[in-house]
C-alpha cells in the first residue's frame, strides 16, 4: 500500500477518536508516523504536533458552534502550559530516539487505562486557579516532549478538578491541545528532522475530516464504548513499542 493510503487511512482514523473523545486519538499518531509511514521518532513527535494542532482546532469549531466550550476555564489551563510546553517542545527535539519512544509507550500505557476506566462526573462547574494552573502546566509539558496533544489528560481533569460536564470537557479539552500543539511547535523549529510534507498534509487533511465524523459519530454511539475500543487498540500500540524499546 502506498504511503499516501497509509496515511489517509491513519489519519482518518485519528481524526475520528479526536472528534468523538477530544482526546486520546493524536497519541495514535506518533506510532501511525513511526510504525507505519517510516518517520524518525523525532519527525514523528513534530508531524504529530502539526496534525494535532490542525485537527483540534478544526474540531473546536464545531463544539464552540455548539456552546460547548468554558473559554474562560480553557484559557486558564492553555496559558498555564504555554511555558512547559516550549520548553518541553525544545528539550525534546535533542534526546535519543530511544528515549523519546520510550518515554511515549509509558504515556500511551497510561492513556489507555485512563480511557479504560469508567468515565467520572464531576460537582458543580468551579474553577480552582490553582489546581487548573497545575494540571495545564503538566500537560503542556506532556504536549511540548511528546508531541501528543494530551486530551486523555486534559478531559479528566477538566472534569474532576473544574466540574465541567463531559461534554464540555471535551470541547474545552481542544481549545487547550490547540493552544499547547502550536507553542510547541514553535519550540520545536529547525530539531523536527526530516518532516515529509507529502505525507503530513494528507494525514492532515484526513484527520480534520475523520474529526468532523467522530463529532457525528460521539451521538450515534455511547463515549463509554468509544473508549473502550479507542482504550484496547491504545493498549496493544503501547505494549508494541515497550517491546521495541526493550530489544
Amino acid at each position: 500500500m502506498s504511503a499516501l493510503l497509509l496515511a489517509l487511512a491513519a489519519g482518518a482514523v485519528i481524526g475520528l477518536a479526536l472528534g468523538a473523545l477530544g482526546g486520546g486519538g493524536s497519541v495514535l499518531a506518533v506510532p501511525a508516523l513511526i510504525y507505519v509511514l517510516g518517520f524518525s521518532p523525532a519527525a514523528a513527535t513534530t508531524a504529530s504536533l502539526i496534525i494535532v494542532t490542525a485537527t483540534s482546532a478544526t474540531a473546536l469549531y464545531a463544539h464552540a458552534r455548539d456552546g460547548d466550550v468554558a473559554w474562560r476555564t480553557g484559557s486558564l489551563f492553555a496559558v498555564a502550559g504555554i511555558v512547559p510546553a516550549f520548553l518541553a517542545g525544545a528539550a525534546a527535539g535533542h534526546l535519543p530516539a530511544a528515549v523519546l519512544t520510550g518515554a511515549f509507550s509509558v504515556v500511551a500505557a497510561l492513556a489507555a487505562l485512563r480511557m479504560l476506566r469508567p468515565a467520572a462526573s464531576g460537582p458543580p462547574e468551579r474553577v480552582r486557579p490553582v489546581k487548573a494552573a497545575g494540571a495545564g502546566a503538566g500537560l503542556g509539558a506532556v504536549t511540548g516532549f511528546l508531541g501528543v496533544g494530551g486530551g486523555f489528560l486534559a478531559v479528566p481533569a477538566l472534569v474532576s478538578v473544574v466540574g465541567l460536564r463531559m461534554k464540555r470537557a471535551v470541547g474545552t479539552s481542544l481549545l487547550v491541545i490547540a493552544v499547547n500543539s502550536l507553542v510547541a511547535l514553535a519550540a520545536r523549529t529547525g530539531t523536527g528532522g526530516d518532516l515529509r510534507w507529502e505525507v503530513i498534509a494528507p494525514f492532515t487533511g484526513a484527520a480534520i475530516l475523520g474529526a468532523w465524523d467522530g463529532r457525528r459519530l460521539a451521538t450515534k454511539i455511547s463515549g463509554d464504548t468509544l473508549r473502550r475500543a479507542f482504550g484496547f487498540v491504545l493498549l496493544a500500540v503501547a505494549a508494541v513499542m515497550l517491546v521495541d524499546v526493550a530489544v
